[in-house]
């Protein structure tokens, strides 16, 4: 068989979307009316392994500020670190980091 030969733009455009999954994305939660401190400090530590303390202070920062960067890293992750804090009811969201 032989190999399959792409045009300059497929190649570009293969490229770039290879790029946009290798930058680093933010995973983003934001604070809601619903969920008790103690539990978003709970799933922040049984979604990521974070330490109580660590947890604990991204919580009061979501608490303070309305909404925190919870995690940063490659889009795959992210998207599944995204699902999981959503299927705990957090309002959450992925976003380019800058």
């Amino acid at each position: 068989m032989s190999p399959i030969e792409m045009t300059d733009s497929e190649t570009a455009t293969a490229t770039q979307e290879n790029t946009q999954l290798d930058l680093p994305w933010n995973v983003v939660v934001f604070d809601d009316p619903v969920n008790l401190m103690g539990y978003v400090t709970w799933v922040f530590m049984k979604v990521f392994g974070y330490t109580e303390s660590k947890a604990a202070t991204l919580m009061m920062e979501v608490h303070q500020l309305g909404r925190s960067v919870v995690w940063t890293g490659g889009r795959e992750k992210a998207e599944f670190y995204t699902q999981q804090l959503q299927s705990h009811q957090l309002k959450t969201s992925l976003e380019k980091a800058a």
